[in-house]
Formats: C-alpha cells, structure tokens, sequence
C-alpha cells in the first residue's frame, strides 16, 4: 500500500488520497519532468515520488515486489484473525441454534440468551449476519425475513441517495450491486416509493423539466466578497465536465482565494459525491489548515452530500453556499474555469479520458500553480505569493 506522506515541515503524517498519488505517478511516467521536478510541483519529496512510482511499477507487474492488493489483503486477514478469536465464543453457543436449522428470524432468541450473559448484542449480531437494530425491531415486534431485507435494502438505499440525490431508482440499483446487495428494479422501485427517494432532476408536467436546487445546508458566508487576508482561510470550489472520445471527465477543484493557488482537485468519469469528497480531502491533506477555513460551493447535490459534509466536520471546516441559479456567487471559481477552458479542455479534441487526465494535472500543477504570473498577485505565481507571504511574515515577526 502506498505510504502515507506528509507535507514538508509537517511532523504529522495524514493520509493522502489515492487519486493524487496516481496523478503523481501519471505525471512522473510521462518523463518530460525530473522526479526531483515533480516532487517540487507537487509539493512532496522526491522519495515520496520514488516509492509511488517504484509501488505502481510493482502493481503494473514491471518489477517484482508486493503489490498494493497483497499488502492490503495481509492487513484485512491479521484483523480477520483477532475478530474470529472474538466470535469463537459466539460461535460455540450458537452451534446448537445453528445444527436445528432454524429460520433467520431464529437467530433472534439467541441474541436475547447471550446478551443476557453479558455478550454484546453488536458483537452477536455481526457474528450471525444482521444488524442490532433488525434485532430490536423484532423484540419489539418479530418480522418476517422479507420485511428484514426490504429493511437492509431501503437502509442502503437512504445511505446511497444522501450521497447523490439526482440518482433516480436505476442509478441506486446500481449503486446497491456496487455493494454486493443484489434486488430487482422493481423492487427497488417500491422501495424509493416508500421512502420518497426521488431524483432531484425531474419533469414538472407536460412543460418541459429542470433541475430542482436543494436546500442549502450552509449559510452564504461570503456574499461575493473573493478576498482572504491569509493562506487557508477561504476555499472556493465547483466542478466542471468536458467531453472525450470515451465519455465526458468531470473535474472537481478547491481554489485558495490568498494566493489563487489550486489546493485541491479531482477527476472522474461520473459526477458523483465521491469526486468532490476526494478534492476536499487532498486540499485537507496537502495543506492542513490550523484554524477554521470557509469552504464555499453552490448548491450542488455533491457538496450537500452526507459524505462531504462528514469530511468538512471532521476537518473542522466550515461550509459555505450560495444562492440558486447565482453564478456570480462563486465567480472565483468560474474564472478559473475559463482559464482551463482557454488553455486546455478547448485546444484540441481528446481521445480518451486518461489523456485529457494527464493534461489536466499537468496543467494544474506544473503550469498554472507555478509558472502562469497573475497580475492581482503583483505578477506573481500562486506558490510564489504563498513564499513571499510567508517570508514578508517570518520578517515582521
């Protein structure tokens, strides 16, 4: 498994996305870059470099060594290995449940005699395959193994559509395979039915249809005022698409209004929840923010997501959105956009979706980070504003 690296000068190490290593290794195979080179854009060391690039040779079978997979699966059997010294004890007193045959529903009884011993009902109820709430719902009332799938399954689906709420019943049948939870269309059409788990996007009528804005779970914190007196302490981010030979690729990037500089970004093939997850936790991960940073986003379905408000939580930053149909609310980022726009997406025509990946990144990183001079930052890059900010301070103080 890839090591965890941490920025330079940092004596933390926090976990680093797998998606940025893989674009650092993208942009080291390339060889146009030194490693040295590529450590600096990326701001990382240059054995940091050395050891993706050396562990993805491993993975691609280059060289011989213990690939990624091999390593993770050591880790899973040596915590496999301490739970089944746990569920021994489980095991041997369910044995006489288990040799009656008995329905799943009769497992239940066994959960009330063992927690009446002192066995955790958390730890009885993993051993025999439900969960601890299926086990109250039916103390309090039995169910038939039926309603407890539909209940496993409509608790998937609620999970499933807090992440992406434009996902209609097909695209959650999908997502629920993902998972290794397997049901008919039609069933989890009744069950969205149930639940109201509707696609944000429909149709209103015979008059054509638009996208329905969700709420917003943040305050508008910034009211249009794209400045910042200090490095990470206002993010703004947004997410873009373009069009391949093989499909669109949508680009999720987080901007530090001090500098411009892009702290944080994300490409994928779907424009889901989990891209604007993975651009927040590398903006975490490079940068590691000592106070409270406003992070600021329209009211896209993907940063109302459960999962990236959880990030923004457990990062202790503080979320920011503006208003419907306002693209000037978040016109840092859209700038941005028609930089990129300008200077990459609209210079050629992109076969595949790794190429226009790698142009991507490189442009990001290599060029607009580092080489493009803006004038708002007195004909500075982005890095060198951050440097000559941190030298001007380091003086003063």
């Amino acid at each position: 498994m890839w090591d965890e690296v941490p920025r330079r000068g940092c004596r933390c190490a926090e976990e680093v996305p797998p998606e940025f290593k893989r674009d650092v290794v993208r942009v080291a195979r390339r060889g146009d870059l030194s490693q040295a080179e590529v450590a600096a854009d990326f701001d990382i060391s240059v054995e940091s470099v050395r050891r993706w690039v050396r562990q993805a040779d491993i993975d691609d079978g280059v060289v011989d060594g213990q690939t990624s997979s091999e390593q993770s699966e050591l880790v899973q059997l040596r915590r496999k290995l301490r739970r089944l010294e746990m569920e021994n004890e489980v095991l041997r007193r369910a044995a006489a449940y288990f040799a009656q045959d008995s329905p799943p529903k009769m497992s239940y009884p066994l959960v009330h005699d063992l927690a009446a011993e002192g066995i955790p009902v958390r730890l009885t109820c993993g051993v025999l395959g439900f969960s601890p709430q299926a086990y109250y719902a039916w103390l309090a009332a039995p169910i038939s193994p039926r309603d407890l799938e539909d209940a496993y399954l409509s608790n998937a689906l609620i999970d499933a559509h807090s992440d992406d709420p434009e996902f209609g019943y097909r695209f959650l049948a999908d997502e629920l395979q993902r998972t290794g939870l397997s049901a008919g269309e039609r069933r989890i059409w009744r069950l969205c039915s149930q639940q109201k788990l509707w696609s944000t996007t429909v149709r209103k009528g015979r008059r054509g249809s638009g996208k329905m804005p969700g709420p917003a779970v943040h305050d508008g914190h910034l009211q249009r005022d794209f400045t910042a007196a200090a490095a990470n302490q206002v993010w703004v981010t947004d997410i873009t698409e373009h069009p391949t030979a093989e499909g669109k690729v949508y680009c999720c990037a987080i901007k530090d209004l001090f500098s411009n500089r892009i702290v944080g970004y994300a490409l994928d093939e779907r424009m889901t929840a989990r891209l604007a997850v993975t651009a927040l936790r590398t903006a975490v991960a490079r940068r590691r923010p000592k106070g409270v940073v406003v992070v600021h986003s329209d009211r896209g379905s993907q940063f109302r997501a459960r999962t990236f408000r959880a990030v923004l939580a457990a990062a202790g930053l503080q979320g920011s959105m503006g208003r419907v149909a306002a693209a000037g609310d978040n016109a840092a980022m859209e700038s941005f956009w028609a930089l990129l726009q300008k200077n990459v997406l609209d210079r050629r025509r992109w076969r595949t979706r790794d190429e226009l990946h790698n142009a991507v990144v490189l442009w990001i990183e290599h060029t607009y980070n580092r080489r493009r001079q803006q004038r708002a930052l007195g004909k500075l890059t982005p890095v060198e504003y951050e440097l000559a900010f941190t030298s001007q301070a380091a003086v003063a103080a």
